[in-house]
């Protein structure tokens, strides 16, 4: 926002302190109890920033409020009537095992202005609950110019973070029974992300778990250092896309997704990425592009020039949806 000319006082709401507190065994008990806390005293922060006579905001924008008090909101309405109330949501409230994890959130859902969801269910789930406007944008994710782009792959970082497959997310029980698949009938895959040490049962002599997640620049290096980077969606949020769907070729790097209609309408088939629906089709077409290296090449490089085409950087998406907000705002004076 603030790279689009806007001023932008941005409040954190897991500053390192927290992100060690939430880590704790304790706390993830609590949390199952009474749903996430509001460790940061964001809500106050909030209010406080919005009472304070220094600042007029047009626009208040929450990035997955699950700790955001419906109260919080109705106090800034009382100060600021004229505020647009905007929540951007990655993930899904009503997918399955979500427990006391949006309780906050549905109580608040009602009271924002406009929604932005990922996925088209969303909407009338959304909008059955009070919402006032829901929108959905393809793709509602998006990269970030200054992380996720090619990066020259030297053996070392190979060897650091690379490999034939690769899969970099978190754990789930789908994701782990294809990744063992691949694994018994002779692909070496290598795993990052949280969970999976914890959580998977399964061991493989060609299966690598990491173990850890990666950010920034280490996940662009290791996502530029797998000759085939696998797109698994996640079934617990009912995904048709995720953010890897758009990180991967924005890196330059081939990816081989699970099949959905906004995966194909973000990328063509065979030419700027591959799609896979069964776990035989998924073999396959690993066993085929590790054999095809120029092809693979090939099919990474279009499937970057088609981010950079068709505007799918956060910075054209915070764009469209800044455009949606300002239309929403001028149609209620």
């Amino acid at each position: 926002m603030k790279d689009l000319g806007h001023e932008v006082v941005p409040i954190d709401t897991e500053p390192e302190d927290v992100s060690k507190k939430q880590r704790l065994f304790l706390y993830r008990i609590i949390r199952k109890v009474f749903g996430p806390l509001d460790l940061a005293g964001v809500n106050q922060q909030i209010v406080s920033l919005i009472n304070s006579e220094e600042k007029h905001f047009d626009i208040v924008w929450i990035d997955k409020g699950v700790t955001i008090k419906a109260e919080t909101l109705i106090k800034i309405r009382e100060i600021c009537p004229k505020t647009i109330l905007a929540h951007y949501n990655p993930d899904d409230p009503f997918g399955r095992k979500q427990g006391l994890e949006w309780i906050k959130f549905l109580k608040a859902l009602p009271l924002y202005d406009i929604h932005f969801v990922p996925r088209k269910v969303n909407i009338i789930e959304y909008q059955n609950m009070g919402a006032k406007e829901v929108v959905q944008l393809i793709p509602t994710r998006g990269y970030s110019p200054n992380i996720h782009r090619p990066l020259p792959v030297s053996d070392q970082m190979r060897k650091r973070f690379g490999g034939p497959v690769g899969f970099i997310g978190d754990y789930e029980q789908e994701r782990a029974e294809l990744i063992f698949y691949l694994a018994e009938n002779g692909i070496p895959i290598r795993v990052w992300g949280p969970n999976w040490d914890r959580r998977c049962k399964l061991s493989h002599p060609n299966l690598k778990i990491e173990g850890k997640s990666l950010w920034g620049d280490d996940y662009a290096k290791a996502i530029c250092a797998f000759d085939i980077n696998l797109g698994f969606l996640k079934k617990a949020n009912r995904d048709l896309h995720t953010s890897r769907s758009i990180e991967i070729p924005a890196c330059g790097a081939f990816m081989l997704a699970e099949r959905t209609d906004e995966h194909l309408k973000l990328f063509e088939e065979g030419k700027e990425a591959e799609f896979f629906s069964t776990k035989k089709e998924l073999l396959e077409k690993v066993r085929y592009y590790l054999e095809h290296e120029e092809e693979r090449k090939h099919i990474a490089r279009a499937g970057r020039e088609r981010c950079l085409r068709s505007g799918y950087s956060y910075h054209e998406r915070i764009k469209e949806m800044l455009t949606i907000v300002k239309d929403l705002r001028e149609g209620d004076q």
